[in-house]
């Protein structure tokens, strides 16, 4: 593989690494907004804030994690005949089936973006009596598909490679 691919990978492998490990801290920031909201209920002062709080934070917690959890190679797998194949075979039965994914991802990209825009354009917000405004989940969501779309190229890449024969890692 050329140098520049390799070090793209390098460099994709690296951010989704640093991002990823910081998401997986926000599921213990959603258990204590959800610890509060149901604190608050008992209390008999419930909050309006907590459970979109929540959401918005698990959404986070998703698809920042998104792209790491790809570079782990921890997303669910259907393995009816995959796993009698050899590891070359493998890799290039994901080189093929990854660019179904990199088409998806794109065009989850293209409709983030354009929504993210709508977003910060007219102000929009939630339709809730909080009320929040929604682009800066919209720009956590739309910038955690572009990670994974970048990772989802990088896999393609080490997938190649390894039908190949070489590796990236």
């Amino acid at each position: 593989m050329p140098e520049f691919i390799k070090t793209y990978v390098r460099w994709v492998d690296c951010v989704n690494r640093i991002i990823g490990r910081f998401a997986m801290y926000l599921i213990f920031a959603m258990l204590a907004v959800l610890l509060y909201s149901a604190a608050t209920k008992l209390m008999e002062f419930p909050a309006l804030w907590t459970l979109e709080t929540a959401q918005f934070l698990m959404v986070s917690y998703f698809l920042l994690g998104g792209g790491y959890s790809m570079q782990l190679d921890s997303h669910v797998r259907m393995d009816l005949l995959y796993g009698a194949l050899s590891p070359r075979k493998q890799a290039g039965l994901d080189a093929i089936t990854i660019l179904f994914l990199i088409f998806y991802l794109a065009f989850l990209l293209y409709g983030g973006v354009s929504s993210t825009a709508y977003a910060f354009e007219y102000g929009e917000t939630s339709y809730s009596a909080w009320s929040p405004p929604m682009s800066p989940i919209k720009a956590i969501m739309t910038f955690g598909v572009f990670m994974m779309l970048l990772q989802a190229i990088a896999t393609f890449f080490k997938d190649v490679a390894a039908a190949c024969g070489e590796s990236l890692s």
